[in-house]
């Protein structure tokens, strides 16, 4: 049995051998800025507004409903192609049919500028994204801190980026992929008690006390004392666990759509960090066996012939993925295929429960196990804040700079960054 928390803390490092810079990212919003670049420009014409916004020290979903409430819209009306968390400055693409131009253009919010307005024939939606472009200053480094990134960053060019799913895709608390395991196993009470309950060193004030009271049972009593906003859904299933008399598999009902599918998602996530993290010294090479990614459109193959497909390998034509377990997921054959049914029953899950009601929320697919990276730049230089190593790079959608990163501080104090996927 796998143990989820430690095993995301303890992910291995492609350049291991390799000195890391040491040093903190994201000491100061300035430090971590993000550019998403679109998959395609605005045509000039249409019935839907594109507008690129610049945001500090919001999430796209804050920014979203700031924008709505502005325009005396609905979120749901707003369209984005990526999610990106609160830190850092980001710059990203919104869309908002049937509105006047000149009204986004007059949109005056705390944390938040409009830099360009157009007009395109449909809605922005999640996945509409190239990539994403980054420039990252990095705090407390060593004094040969340019030439380590370098080194790094040259056999990242060379080998790929790890394709890890980062910290943030597994909570606050880290118990995500728990979450998601319990739910598969028809473990509810569990579920709800990881949820709702267990209060740990991360937790404080009124928070730890309804984890507490939620422990001690008394579920009325945990509902009023989670603070509002954040923690709405945590007081609302302590009601529904009241109403229902503690019956944790009817209260999972009560829990929103979106977050069933992401705790599910989260443990999806583990697994395939898990068979990475055992492959990851040859995540440049195919296996007879092994399902291929092409990069040029995301196309998969099954590999019959390993040594005529190397050389397109290490071209960065194809790489070998790793699974998302759902019940449509087309599965490796060959010692692929065996390592990724024994990370499964690692986890204490079958196959047959990825098909069962709950997880048919996930279809499942595949993932590369490596992405490029590009546009690599390295400097170093002081501003007010002191010193700072930069690192620019641009990684396509779905990646985390957090994977670049981590190989090049090598850092345990290096903070979480933004998920630039989707």
């Amino acid at each position: 049995m796998i143990e989820m928390r430690e095993f995301t803390d303890s992910l291995p490092y492609l350049n291991g051998e390799l000195p890391g810079t040491g040093g903190v990212i994201k000491r100061f919003d300035e430090d971590f800025v993000v550019e998403e670049v679109p998959l395609y420009a605005a045509s000039g014409s249409g019935t839907h507004v594109y507008f690129i916004i610049e945001k500090r020290g919001l999430p796209t979903p804050a920014v979203v409903q700031h924008v709505a409430r502005a325009l005396g819209r609905q979120s749901w009306e707003i369209g984005y192609a990526g999610l990106k968390d609160a830190h850092g400055v980001t710059r990203q693409m919104l869309s908002l049919e049937h509105v006047d131009p000149t009204r986004i253009e007059a949109l005056s919010l705390a944390r938040v500028r409009v830099l360009s307005v157009n007009r395109h024939t449909n809605k922005l939606k999640l996945g509409h994204l190239a990539g994403n472009r980054f420039c990252i200053k990095v705090r407390g480094a060593v004094t040969d801190a340019v030439r380590r990134a370098e080194a790094i960053l040259a056999v990242l060019q060379r080998r790929g980026v790890p394709h890890f799913f980062g910290p943030q895709r597994f909570g606050a608390r880290g118990d995500n992929a728990l979450i998601g395991r319990a739910i598969l196993r028809g473990e509810y009470e569990e579920a709800m008690a990881l949820m709702l309950g267990r209060p740990g060193a991360w937790d404080h004030g009124p928070a730890r006390k309804a984890r507490e009271l939620f422990d001690a049972g008394d579920f009325e009593a945990a509902a009023a004392t989670w603070p509002r906003g954040v923690f709405a859904q945590q007081s609302r299933l302590c009601r529904a666990l009241a109403k229902h008399g503690g019956d944790a598999r009817k209260t999972w009902r009560a829990v929103d759509a979106s977050m069933r599918k992401l705790y599910l998602s989260a443990f999806q996530s583990e697994l395939f960090n898990r068979i990475l993290s055992e492959r990851i010294t040859d995540m440049d090479g195919v296996r007879d066996g092994d399902i291929a990614w092409k990069h040029v459109n995301g196309a998969c193959f099954h590999v019959e012939d390993p040594g005529a497909e190397q050389p397109r390998c290490e071209a960065f034509e194809i790489s070998p993925t790793g699974p998302l377990f759902g019940k449509r997921m087309t599965r490796a054959g060959g010692e692929p295929g065996q390592r990724e049914s024994a990370v499964l029953a690692a986890s204490g899950v079958s196959e047959r429960q990825w098909s069962d009601r709950e997880a048919g929320r996930l279809t499942g697919g595949r993932r590369p196990l490596r992405v490029p990276i590009s546009e690599v730049a390295v400097d170093a230089g002081d501003d007010e804040h002191g010193p700072f190593l930069r690192v620019g790079f641009f990684l396509p959608a779905g990646a985390y700079a957090t994977n670049v990163m981590r190989e090049i501080c090598k850092s345990d104090a290096t903070p979480e960054e933004s998920n630039a996927e989707s």
